[in-house]
């Protein structure tokens, strides 16, 4: 199993031997011992308590936030490393005037029995908006147990959102992030390793056998695809995004403190494109920056540090002049995995453009 394959290279082996779910699905389950405790949880409150939350996009329309999370619930199902714990079935909108405001959550936006082609595991979403018409575009397996990539729309950024019959022609895997440039062109990443099937489509056929490069190989690449006028299909084929060290050179597979492994997320800052992601298996939210949308990007460092509960993924938005992440932890559930909750922090860049490292498991100013 890829567990066995990337502890050794991590900082966090012992860890990462016990651990149940990584990004926004399970890992090994061959090795099961209690969970890590923080010795000091982060102060920061969760946005809402009512649920459990997960997986945040955070958006910005018509002056407002926005979070489209997925919804963890307690299945019952234990804990494998194909993730069927992670059993959502559900999305629900929060939004808020600014950040530190009354949070609003709202009723169900859609539920997988209004999805034609949906079988099971409405993982991580996200959002856009055009010309009044809001899109939420989410994983989910189909009726062959295949994640696909669906698309919905409403004329509200709270839903309910109505699906298209069928998932986008062509997607695949998990974690789609839509970001929409300067010019109006948009474009969806996506990719997720592991319980997220990307390592079965590297030779652009699903294969359901997990394949995985060797160590000294390029690490698997995260996708993207400029989307068509609608926003319902792609328009052109899929494409890797490569994410280069500091010498030009493609992050190996062994390099899982910095390579990708799911939640890409992509947004502008000061003329420069930032593509950040969870390593995963390392739980690191880290990033990379680059010239265009598509890449390449130069990895630069690790935004947020691991959380309470081992899972990492996040959204980045400006509101009102000042730059936030959203991000999810354990800490409202008791540090169980598979019920997490939304939290956001200020982030903060550094003059030449670097973003300030930050450590949720410790104290963080008030937002």
């Amino acid at each position: 199993m890829i567990a066995k394959k990337t502890l050794k290279h991590s900082g966090f082996a012992l860890l990462v031997a016990s651990l149940l779910a990584t990004g926004c699905q399970s890992t090994s389950t061959e090795v099961q011992t209690e969970e890590p405790v923080a010795e000091e949880t982060s102060p920061i409150s969760p946005l809402v308590t009512e649920i459990y939350t997960a997986d945040p996009s955070a958006h910005v329309f018509n002056g407002k936030i926005y979070v489209y999370p997925s919804h963890d619930i307690d299945a019952g199902i234990p804990e494998k490393d194909d993730g069927s714990h992670f059993a959502m079935r559900d999305y629900r909108v929060m939004s808020m005037d600014s950040v530190g405001g009354k949070v609003k959550l709202h009723d169900v936006a859609l539920d997988i029995k209004d999805v034609p082609w949906a079988g099971r595991q409405m993982w991580a979403p996200d959002a856009t908006e055009k010309d009044g018409t809001y899109y939420l575009f989410f994983p989910a397996k189909d009726k062959q147990d295949v994640f696909r990539i669906g698309v919905a729309t409403s004329s509200s950024p709270t839903g309910p959102f109505k699906a298209q019959p069928t998932p986008i022609e062509g997607s695949y895997s998990i974690d789609p992030a839509v970001f929409k440039d300067d010019n109006g062109d948009y474009y969806m990443y996506f990719g997720g390793i592991w319980g997220g099937q990307l390592q079965r489509w590297s030779s652009g056929e699903y294969n359901e056998k997990d394949e995985y490069p060797a160590d000294d190989q390029p690490a698997l690449s995260p996708k993207v695809a400029k989307l068509s006028s609608d926003l319902m299909s792609f328009d052109g084929e899929v494409k890797d995004i490569q994410i280069l060290d500091k010498d030009g050179k493609p992050l190996l597979a062994k390099d899982n403190e910095k390579r990708f492994f799911e939640a890409a997320w992509v947004h502008k800052y000061n003329g420069k494109y930032y593509f950040s992601y969870s390593t995963g298996d390392t739980h690191n939210i880290a990033y990379a920056i680059g010239d265009s949308p598509v890449g390449p990007f130069t990895y630069q460092g690790v935004i947020l540090k691991p959380v309470l509960g081992w899972t990492n993924h996040h959204s980045i938005v400006e509101k009102d002049g000042k730059w936030y992440l959203f991000f999810h932890d354990s800490s409202l559930s008791g540090g169980k995995t598979p019920l997490r909750s939304v939290k956001v922090t200020e982030l903060k860049y550094n003059p030449d453009g670097t973003i300030q490292t930050i450590d949720a498991m410790v104290a963080q100013p008030e937002v």
